[in-house]
């Protein structure tokens, strides 16, 4: 019995230790209440405007993309595909 519990708990562990999605790191969206000036117009088409975060790590923009299968976010990109950011990138 000793064993399966140790078992457990060590699979546990590293299960929880492989939990990363390569997101941005928020607790919960706080989405912007208002774009910045212009970031509407940079923005390519088809991204939703609606749901978007700066991500800490990088100064980017991020929006919500509902998909067919999950909720995720995605870089927020201008019409030529560069990411749109609210610092130059290092």
């Amino acid at each position: 019995m000793t064993i399966l519990r140790s078992v457990s708990a060590a699979s546990l562990l590293l299960l929880s230790a492989c939990v990363s999605s390569g997101e941005p790191t928020t607790t919960g969206p706080a989405f912007l209440e208002e774009l910045p000036e212009g970031l509407a117009e940079a923005a390519a088409p088809g991204q939703n405007l609606a749901a978007v975060i700066i991500e800490p790590n990088d100064g980017c923009y991020w929006y919500q993309h509902a998909g067919v299968v999950e909720t995720t976010f995605l870089p927020l990109r201008t019409n030529d595909g560069r990411p749109i950011c609210s610092r130059p990138r290092e």
